[in-house]
C-alpha cells in the first residue's frame, strides 16, 4: 500500500569497485583515489572514473573505504623464473611479508611465450593494488607497460634498468660480478671462464660487465672464447661448461652467472673426471640452497633474495597507502641490497 503512495525510489547499483575500474581501463586503486579525493591522479583519468562511476551508477561502499585506509591490500606477484632455487627463496620471503602486513598476495605464473599481456590483463582483473615483478618479468617491456598504463604500482626486483616511475629492489650486479672475478684472479686463475644469464635480463649484461671491467683492471687479457651464453637453466649451464672444457686451452676457473648453471658446470667437471677444485674451480651467484646441496658447496655471491623480496613488499605497500592517503610517493623509491663473496668448498688456486 505504501509503496503506491510514495515517489519512485532510485535503486541501488550492485557495481562494485572492480566494474568501475574495468570500465574505466585503470585499477581499483585508482578509483578509490579519485573517490577520497587523493592527489597525484591525472585529470584524464579522473574524468574516466568520475564518468565510470556514474555510467553504473555506482555508491562507494566499504570497501571503497578499506582501500582508502590502505587495509585489505591485495598484492600481485607475477613471476616466469627459470630457477626454481631462486623463485622460491622469493616466494618466501614475499608470503612471509604480505603475512605480517596482513595484505593478499595472489601469485600468477606466467610460463606461455609471448603470454605476458594476456598474465597482466588476468591479474588486473583480480582487483590488485600493486604488482611485484622478479627477474625476468622486471625487464618485460610489455609488462611494464601495461601496468604503468594501468596506473598501478609496480616494484622491479633485480633489474640492472629500473624505469624511473617504478619502484625497485636489486644489488649492484656489475661490482658483485667483479669482486667474484677479482677473488678468482687473486688466487691465482688468469684464464677464467664465464657463463653469462639469459640476454632477456638486465643483470645478466651488468654481471658480463663487471667481469669485463675486473678483467680489465688486473691487466688481464679478455678472451671472448672464455665466454659462454647460459639462459639460467641448468641445462644451459650444461651446454656452456662442456664448451669452455673443449677449449684447447680450458679455463682453470669457471664463474657461473646463477648457481644452477653453476651446479651443471659441476657435473660436467665430474663427468670428465676433473676434481672440484683442484682441476677446476666453480663458482655462482645468488647463495640459493642449491649452492650447499651441490658437492662441493658451492663459493658463490650471496643475492639476499628472500630479504629483497620482503622489502619490494614492504616497498609496494608503503607506495600504495601513499597514494591513497593523497601523500607524496615513497622517500627512496629504488633500493640497493648488499651483497657478500660466500667462500666455499668449490674453489682453489690452480693445479
Amino acid at each position: 500500500m505504501s509503496s503506491q503512495t510514495r515517489g519512485p525510489r532510485k535503486q541501488r547499483s550492485s557495481a562494485k569497485i572492480d566494474d568501475v575500474a574495468r570500465l574505466a581501463g585503470v585499477s581499483p586503486m585508482t578509483v578509490s583515489r579519485v573517490i577520497n579525493k587523493g592527489a597525484n591522479v591525472r585529470e584524464e583519468t579522473r574524468r574516466k572514473v568520475e564518468a565510470a562511476i556514474a555510467e553504473l551508477n555506482y555508491a562507494p561502499s566499504n570497501a571503497a573505504r578499506i582501500l582508502a585506509g590502505g587495509e585489505d591490500l591485495r598484492i600481485g606477484l607475477l613471476h616466469s623464473n627459470p630457477s626454481f632455487a631462486y623463485l622460491s627463496e622469493f616466494l618466501v620471503g614475499a608470503l612471509e611479508e604480505t603475512s605480517a602486513a596482513n595484505a593478499q598476495l595472489l601469485v600468477k605464473p606466467c610460463n606461455e611465450e609471448g603470454g605476458e599481456a594476456k598474465a597482466v590483463a588476468q591479474l588486473l582483473r583480480t582487483r590488485i593494488d600493486g604488482v611485484i615483478l622478479p627477474p625476468p618479468l622486471s625487464d618485460s617491456p610489455a609488462v611494464l607497460e601495461a601496468l604503468k598504463d594501468a596506473d598501478v604500482p609496480v616494484v622491479a626486483v633485480a633489474t640492472g634498468r629500473a624505469p624511473e616511475w617504478a619502484l625497485s629492489v636489486s644489488i649492484d650486479d656489475r661490482e658483485a660480478a667483479f669482486t667474484m672475478t677479482h677473488h678468482l684472479a687473486a688466487l691465482g686463475h688468469r684464464r677464467i671462464g664465464f657463463i653469462t644469464g639469459h640476454p632477456n635480463q638486465t643483470a645478466s649484461a651488468e654481471r658480463l660487465d663487471g667481469y669485463r671491467e675486473a678483467l680489465s683492471a688486473l691487466h688481464l687479457p679478455f678472451d671472448p672464447a672464455l665466454v659462454a651464453q647460459g639462459y639460467f637453466t641448468y641445462r644451459s649451464g650444461l651446454e656452456a661448461a662442456t664448451q669452455l672444457l673443449d677449449l684447447d686451452t680450458p679455463p682453470t676457473a669457471i664463474f657461473a652467472s646463477n648457481d644452477d648453471m653453476a651446479a651443471a658446470a659441476i657435473t660436467v667437471a665430474h663427468r670428465r673426471g676433473l676434481d672440484v677444485p683442484n682441476q677446476l674451480t666453480v663458482c655462482g651467484y645468488d647463495d640459493t640452497a642449491l649452492a650447499v646441496s651441490v658437492w662441493p658447496e658451492l663459493t658463490t655471491i650471496r643475492q639476499p633474495t628472500t630479504d629483497m623480496a620482503r622489502r619490494a613488499v614492504r616497498l609496494l605497500i608503503g607506495e600504495i597507502r601513499a597514494r591513497n592517503g593523497g601523500r607524496s610517493a615513497v622517500e627512496h623509491p629504488h633500493v640497493v641490497a648488499e651483497f657478500k663473496l660466500i667462500r666455499r668448498d668449490s674453489d682453489a688456486g690452480p693445479a
